[in-house]
């Protein structure tokens, strides 16, 4: 008789008691699963990068390291090929909208009970999307925002990154010595960044930005 497939995932959340729950969850749902936490973006990219197979990660889009759609981002560009479900406090059906536009598996506000958990899990693990079933994606109409998604799903990893340091104002010389970089590199990456968001200076990449998040990103730890 053939054994189930063992699991590996990983929670990103900064709420200790709110990962336990998902663990819970998880671990009743699958035998001999293996679980990594983590409570902020630095440690979930480290967990990633040293952790191979992983199946699934479960996001929460406020954490330390992170705010917003960055963060989401950022994990897509890194590691395209892990599926990412967002687990979030915020159920507003565009911020819902613009997961699913940065590459997320699925959306689960953290208000829903844990059958609809359960459900959104065992749907992304059998190559589905999962959202609420009371916010229809497909009736919200296209806008130029969601262009721009587009746009910024074409970063690489570390022009993310790059993209929000500009966003807290830092200098080419600081943002280098933040990523441990020659500043040529840094202003390849600037000129990169314009080419692909179609605009002519950082403050219109700056804008841009602000665009999806109010502008109000914070700086990834290295």
């Amino acid at each position: 008789m053939a054994s189930s497939p063992v699991y590996r995932f990983v929670i990103a959340d900064d709420h200790p008691l709110f990962r336990g729950a998902l663990r819970q969850t998880l671990e009743a749902m699958f035998a001999g699963v293996t679980i990594a936490e983590a409570g902020s973006l630095d440690a979930v990219s480290k967990l990633l990068d040293e952790t191979g197979d992983v199946d699934l990660v479960l996001l929460d889009l406020n954490m330390p390291g992170v705010r917003g759609f960055s963060g989401l981002m950022y994990l897509r560009a890194q590691h395209p090929e892990v599926p990412v479900v967002v687990v979030s406090a915020n159920e507003d059906p565009l911020a819902i909208r613009r997961c699913m536009e940065f590459g997320a598996a699925g959306f689960v506000p953290k208000s829903l009970g844990t059958e609809s958990i359960r459900e959104a899990i065992a749907t992304v693990m059998n190559g589905g999307i999962w959202t609420p079933p009371d916010v229809n994606i497909a009736a919200m109409p296209g806008d130029e925002t969601g262009k721009l998604v587009q746009r910024l799903s074409t970063l690489t990893p570390q022009q993310v990154r790059v993209l929000m340091m500009l966003s807290e104002g830092l200098l080419n010389k600081q943002i280098a010595y933040e990523l441990s970089v020659s500043e040529a590199t840094v202003k390849a990456h600037v000129s990169a960044i314009l080419q692909k968001l179609g605009v002519e200076s950082r403050t219109q990449a700056v804008i841009a930005a602000s665009k999806i998040e109010a502008g109000q990103w914070q700086s990834l730890e290295v």
